[in-house]
């Protein structure tokens, strides 16, 4: 399953450069070119991590990165900014906004892209390992298995990769439509009602009818794997 990266920047020519580089190292890459267009493509498609300008327009990268941080489903995304400001006062303003980390124009894509990859190592350690773990539930990626306290979960290659998604992303609510794009992809046209149906498919996998139900629906939003399973 590809990670999401979300470009926030108004310079055409380093934005195709970004996507170009990105999509090369396996991303799936999307792009706003103000602080406003980036507000709302992150409400309507969460990004695993986002590399904002501080000099936007419409409404500077910091101030973005401040509305960010306060919202619950978007305070924990990690943020890379980007600024011509190099002085450590500049560094200082961008950290304390907010950003995870901070890179000075010009610079090489290869190092932002291994920036990247660090800052998503920190943010998220189950991206480095072959096991994702949760609770008493436990995915072999490279077995491609699952157990929950020991017990073998046989799930379809749909469930498998739903419930991938979840385990990569503990705690955070996913709308159907987020799910789709993220599990069956943007280019596929599935109604959103068919994520119902693969959560109670994976509801029953899961819990043998004698376990806590670890997928919590969240009334007008979606679902989460539930914080109280950790």
């Amino acid at each position: 399953m590809k990670l999401h990266v979300l470009i926030v920047e108004d310079e055409a020519a380093l934005v195709e450069l970004l996507r170009y580089n990105f999509e090369q190292e396996g991303f799936r890459v999307s792009s706003a070119a103000d602080g406003e267009e980036a507000l709302v493509m992150v409400s309507e498609d969460l990004p695993d991590l986002i590399v904002l300008d501080w000099m936007l327009p419409l409404m500077s990268g910091l101030d973005v990165c401040r509305q960010l941080r306060r919202r619950a489903e978007t305070r924990n995304i990690p943020i890379i900014m980007l600024t011509a400001r190099g002085e450590e006062g500049d560094r200082i303003r961008g950290l304390n906004s907010g950003a995870d980390d901070y890179m000075t124009k010009p610079f090489s894509p290869r190092e932002l892209i291994a920036r990247v990859r660090a800052v998503l190592r920190r943010a998220r350690p189950a991206l480095a390992e072959e096991k994702l773990a949760y609770g008493d539930i436990i995915m072999d990626l490279a077995a491609h298995r699952v157990t929950r306290g020991g017990r073998h979960v046989h799930l379809g290659p749909t469930e498998f990769r739903l419930l991938r998604y979840l385990l990569e992303h503990p705690g955070r609510v996913f709308s159907r439509e987020q799910l789709l794009d993220a599990v069956w992809g943007s280019d596929v046209y599935v109604e959103p009602r068919t994520v119902d149906v693969h959560i109670r498919r994976l509801r029953r996998a899961l819990n043998a009818d004698t376990q806590t139900d670890p997928i919590r629906t969240v009334r007008s939003a979606g679902y989460a794997l539930d914080d109280a399973l950790a």
